[in-house]
């Protein structure tokens, strides 16, 4: 059996557009993974979605938003996606025990947080360590908060916090940044933002949630324990997209390239979501190019409809 459409991922760009092409007719499978929800399963309060004045849990948004999805008649399989072949049509996507077939795609697989990896992280994210300052920001008002890098993002981010924290401590493993120059020097400008060169954090705190950090001077082995709010981990994200190597046109971070706003280097495959967009990284800016993908697709199958 060919399927209409198969959406790949389940974070808010894939169930934004379950939702959409469902209500559509076009009875889409959405390929969820085993890690499914996206991002915001590691998010505990989300005050930035539109409709819940007074906030909701991340995996509670996304079981919403699935639900939502399912009531409209959208199929999920809980497999990852081993490979696909979208060489011709129509388009083949292998899971973990099936192979499976579509006259389009939505590829909304999103992108990971990179994290520092260290043993005691995992268990405080979403409880004092996060990776996005839009996201949390106001979580930490007139608190104080470390960010951690040294690139552009780290900058952005710390120039967020800095006007709603009390201070903003900048931490880095090298002596110097490796930011541009204009962003590093609007931080020196702002009385609130501190500087901590050659450091790295070598142990989170806390039990429940994040208490404070042991930073270790990279140059002289030092380690001193700090007392913290929050910590924000900048370092970058990675695109989820080693299946689509040699599938699909990405840009030399591996995300994938857009035209047009959703399409992507091949016809009839489509992009939704932080998979492609490395600037916002936002749930509902995620949400509205699942909805554009979807409406996209609706018009290029009763394109290809007509022109048979």
């Amino acid at each position: 059996m060919t399927e209409k459409l198969i959406i790949i991922g389940s974070g808010p760009a894939g169930l934004s557009a379950a939702i959409y092409a469902a209500r559509g007719g076009l009875n889409p499978v959405v390929i969820s993974g085993r890690e499914a929800g996206g991002q915001l399963i590691l998010t505990t309060d989300v005050d930035d979605f539109p409709g819940f004045e007074e906030g909701i849990q991340g995996p509670d948004l996304m079981m919403k938003m699935r639900q939502q999805a399912a009531r409209f008649a959208a199929r999920f399989v809980e497999e990852d996606v081993v490979s696909v072949d979208f060489s011709k049509t129509p388009f083949t996507i292998n899971t973990e025990s099936q192979t499976l077939q579509s006259e389009s795609v939505i590829v909304a697989t999103g992108a990971s947080a990179m994290w520092l990896g260290i043993p005691s992280e995992a268990a405080l994210i979403g409880k004092g360590i996060s990776a996005c300052a839009v996201c949390d920001g106001l979580f930490f008002k007139d608190k104080d908060v470390y960010v951690v890098g040294g690139g552009d993002t780290a900058m952005r981010e710390a120039q967020h916090l800095s006007k709603v924290c009390r201070t903003v401590t900048i931490i880095h493993r090298r002596g110097e940044f490796r930011a541009q120059a204009a962003l590093q020097n609007l931080l020196k400008q702002k009385t609130n933002v501190k500087f901590m060169m050659e450091s790295v954090i070598d142990e989170y705190l806390g039990s429940t949630h994040l208490t404070g950090v042991k930073i270790k001077n990279t140059r002289t082995g030092e380690i001193v324990e700090h007392t913290i709010d929050g910590v924000f981990v900048a370092i970058g994200h990675s695109p989820n997209t080693t299946f689509l190597k040699d599938q699909l046109d990405l840009d030399e971070k591996g995300y994938i390239q857009v035209f047009e706003q959703t399409k992507t280097s091949v016809t009839g495959v489509f992009v939704a979501g932080d998979v492609a967009d490395h600037r916002y990284r936002q749930a509902v800016t995620a949400a509205g190019a699942g909805c554009m993908a979807a409406l996209d697709v609706e018009s290029f199958l009763e394109e290809a409809q007509n022109t048979v």
